[in-house]
């Protein structure tokens, strides 16, 4: 247990100590592209974890590093990756299992890359994508196809009219091999590789910027969570993606909210910043919060046909539907999408974790649902099934009431033209005021004061 918590706070405190450029950062060469003759410097270690914090002062206008282009080379065997910048700078890089990935850490970088830049598959690597994952530190988290090692990583200087570059070469290994390279306690055990995994380690880095709330100001207290951030784009549809869109709407919500005077809020996120599913739930109890509210926005793939309107999901141990399973499998991949160690912690857990939600806990999330529905269905479309149930992690907190709204999919044309629009967006944040009003105002009437 003493060398787990050592982890947790290491996993918290690793990528701040990447802003304050403590890396292990190899050597390079000063040629363009490739290494000189016995240049080899894999980096790998213990994974980090990103966990939020606030955002810096605008006024203090930092002078982040740009990246500009980045591009993969090479086959199956082995696959080169290339990262063009406007200066050098520190890193670290790592392998993590189950699924297969490679994160990098950088100090925060403003990535000014061509749209669809990392969604093409070459050699090695399935996939990147890229992101905010705190202030001051910046994510590069690439999907690979199996095994493979960091055979070399470094950055090269400016030379011959190239700019500096960050250069990772990935080789294919063994399992077995990949497994021993990895730091002790990342390390699954030596059997076939799970596809995903829906139980993360987590630091406990969050809730501590968010000590409990003074108990002197008896308004309940709301949370919103504005899902995805950071690396973790979530849905997309051109240029709109749902991290923004959900943010933006989950600020609209806060403002109405604050302005009635009736209630406090907290966010788990008031901007792009990335925020493992756990800390999302801990921000709400630890502040006591009389009610959580996470905002999403769900696309369908194109082969499965077209859905539209909103839909309000509560947690259960068993989906109401297939298309309720589908989701709550892909906001619950929001941690491995980030980049976060994945243990190999019992599946019982989740079960546990629904057995401890108390029964009127359950009853307070089914009823806000309900008035949630009855009051957007007057102001906005809903989905055929407005309300259905899942497994969503981010739901599970035993003792506070939570729902989870998919306010449209930004897979339809109608949909993301109301997302994206102010005016349907005032509607939809005053009806789901109006429930809030109608929830507590019952709530209290018949179970006292709320917390």
């Amino acid at each position: 247990m003493e060398n787990r918590a050592k982890h947790l706070v290491f996993l918290g405190c690793g990528l701040l100590c990447a802003a304050a450029s403590v890396f292990a950062v190899a050597s390079a060469p000063s040629a363009a592209e490739g290494p000189q003759a016995g240049q080899s410097a894999p980096a790998t270690g213990a994974p980090t974890a990103g966990a939020p914090g606030a955002a810096a002062p605008a006024a203090s206008a930092p002078n982040f590093p740009v990246a500009s282009g980045a591009r993969l080379a090479g086959d199956d065997k082995q696959t080169r990756f290339i990262l063009d910048l406007d200066r050098k700078i520190e890193f670290r890089a790592f392998p993590l299992a189950d699924p297969y990935r490679v994160v990098v850490d950088i100090p925060q970088v403003n990535f000014q890359l061509a749209a669809g830049t990392g969604s093409a598959a070459r050699g090695l690597v399935k996939a990147f994508r890229y992101g905010l994952v705190m202030p001051g530190g910046s994510r590069i988290v690439f999907d690979m196809t199996g095994p493979v090692k960091i055979a070399n990583s470094y950055v090269l200087d400016a030379a011959n009219g190239q700019p500096p570059r960050l250069v990772l070469d990935f080789e294919q290994v063994d399992r077995t091999s990949f497994v021993q390279s990895l730091a002790p306690e990342s390390r699954p055990e030596l059997k076939p590789a799970i596809s995903e995994s829906t139980t993360a380690t987590i630091p406990a880095v969050t809730t501590a910027a968010l000590p409990p709330v003074a108990t002197t100001d008896a308004r309940p207290l709301i949370v919103i969570d504005p899902g995805h951030g950071g690396i973790d784009n979530g849905t997309q549809s051109g240029d709109q993606t749902e991290k923004n869109l959900v943010l933006g709407f989950g600020l609209a919500l806060r403002d109405r909210i604050e302005k009635s005077g009736k209630y406090r809020v907290v966010m788990t996120r008031s901007d792009d910043t990335f925020i493992p599913l756990n800390d999302r739930v801990k921000i709400a109890r630890s502040q006591s919060a009389a009610l959580f509210v996470s905002i999403h926005a769900d696309a369908l793939p194109r082969r499965e046909g077209d859905a539209q309107g909103a839909t309000i999901y509560t947690v259960s141990d068993k989906a109401s539907d297939a298309e309720a399973e589908r989701l709550a499998e892909a906001e619950n991949k929001a941690d491995a999408i980030a980049g976060v160690n994945l243990t190999d912690e019992p599946t019982e857990v989740a079960d546990i974790l629904i057995d401890l939600a108390q029964r009127e806990t359950k009853t307070f999330s089914n009823r806000f649902a309900r008035l949630l529905m009855d009051e957007m269905k007057t102001t906005v479309r809903m989905h055929k099934h407005p309300l259905k149930s899942a497994g969503f992690r981010v739901l599970k907190a035993p003792d506070v009431p939570s729902v989870l709204v998919e306010i449209g999919y930004v897979s339809n044309k109608g949909d993301l033209e109301h997302l994206v629009s102010e005016n349907w967006r005032n509607k939809a944040v005053g009806s789901m005021v109006q429930a809030i009003d109608t929830f507590f105002a019952k709530r209290l009437a018949t179970a006292g004061p709320a917390k």
